[in-house]
């Protein structure tokens, strides 16, 4: 047998718990990353009249960074904070709105190994803090505006200001730390002002739906 391949089999073999040694430090660590995508979004409820909205998906960006905390073999806590575009097309117009939120996930996160890299599934709430937004109609545009009680005197794009809910996401993760990622999201709380003399029965407003990213581990 060739004395040089018994060598570096050796070397190899010798080598094989070092290896694992490293992955499970880098795999019991807290990381950081940074992760960016598209948003399908959509304003699901009732309106004045207690009807159900028929609005149309909009687009959006989100992105922004998070940690990922070991609290179990290939378990992680993953909060984070995102930029993210939220809001409604009516359909069959051009009337729409674009809501801009700072948003705060807190996920649940297992990556089983599944090839060369990790599978990536988790589940967890999020909270959302709007910070601005446009609102167009019949080619006009106007300022979003974030209020408790709808102001008569105000804009007519008014929204509660606090937002908060679920998420559930799945994707890949590369052996390079490069992942793409799919996220469901289903709004909870009712982000439309309060009008008196009107149920908030009738006036059930809650952002949903889905995106696309891509993502990188540090």
């Amino acid at each position: 047998m060739n004395r040089k391949l018994v060598v570096t089999a050796l070397v190899g073999l010798f080598s094989l718990p070092l290896f694992a040694q490293e992955m499970t430090v880098a795999a019991n660590r807290t990381t950081f990353g940074i992760r960016a995508g598209v948003n399908f979004q959509n304003l699901n409820g009732k309106d004045v009249n207690g009807n159900e909205l028929e609005n149309g998906i909009t687009t959006g960006f989100h992105g922004g960074l998070n940690a990922e905390i070991p609290v179990g073999t290939g378990s992680y806590l993953q909060p984070g904070v995102l930029f993210s575009q939220k809001g409604y097309e009516q359909e069959n117009t051009d009337n729409k709105v674009k809501l801009s939120y700072i948003e705060v996930p807190i996920n649940f996160v297992y990556k089983p190994i599944l090839g060369t890299g990790n599978m990536v599934l988790g589940f967890g709430p999020y909270v959302a803090w709007g910070i601005g937004g446009k609102g167009e109609a019949n080619g006009t545009e106007r300022d979003v505006e974030f209020n408790e009680t709808f102001d008569l005197t105000g804009s007519p794009y008014q929204f509660k200001r606090f937002d908060a809910g679920g998420n559930l996401l799945a994707g890949y993760e590369f052996a390079n730390k490069v992942s793409f990622q799919v996220n469901a999201q289903l709004g909870l709380v009712n982000i439309n002002p309060e009008l008196e003399g009107v149920s908030d029965d009738k006036r059930k407003w809650k952002n949903t739906g889905f995106g696309l990213s891509l993502g990188y581990r540090f």
